[in-house]
């Protein structure tokens, strides 16, 4: 008589090799997804450096156009300092202290800053000598200033246009 064998008993090779198959197929989509994943981080990464170094770049920007901008306001003041001293009739020197009075306040409103010169040393970053004069100062002090300087955000705005003591 034949030996029954059930469905269940019977080896199924088959069944261990698509295991096996599934397996390896799980791990092959582990190690992608954990390389999609890790090049996604560098790409987040990236982009998050870039967007810094574009604000960076933006401030950078904004401050250069502003020192432009401010640079030709500054000739005017200048020229209005010139009217102040030359003008004559006291009540025009008043009107024009006033305007004067108002545009100082727009620059300090936008952190620019006089420098200060006369009776100070010379220094080469931010004072910018035209004469040296002989003074009873000590060496190297500055003695007049032809031109007031500035700065914007602590960085030269213009130099001062100085005559310094020999």
């Amino acid at each position: 008589m034949a030996k029954l064998t059930y469905v269940s008993e019977q080896p199924d090779n088959d069944f261990q090799e698509k295991v096996e198959k599934i397996k390896k197929k799980l791990k092959e989509c582990q190690k992608q997804k954990e390389e999609y994943l890790r090049g996604w981080q560098r790409c987040q990464a990236d982009f998050i450096n870039y967007r810094k170094r574009q604000e960076a770049n933006m401030g950078e920007l904004k401050i250069n156009i502003q020192a432009e901008v401010f640079r030709d306001i500054l000739q005017v003041l200048d020229s209005l300092n010139s009217a102040v001293k030359h003008s004559k009739p006291k009540k025009g020197r008043e009107e024009i202290s006033l305007i004067m009075d108002q545009l100082k306040k727009v620059l300090d409103r936008y952190n620019i800053k006089e420098i200060e010169s006369v009776g100070e040393k010379f220094n080469p970053e931010i004072h910018e000598a035209i004469a040296q004069v002989e003074s009873s100062k000590k060496s190297g002090i500055i003695i007049e200033e032809i031109q007031k300087g500035y700065t914007i955000n602590n960085k030269l705005l213009r130099p001062a246009i100085v005559k310094v003591a020999k």
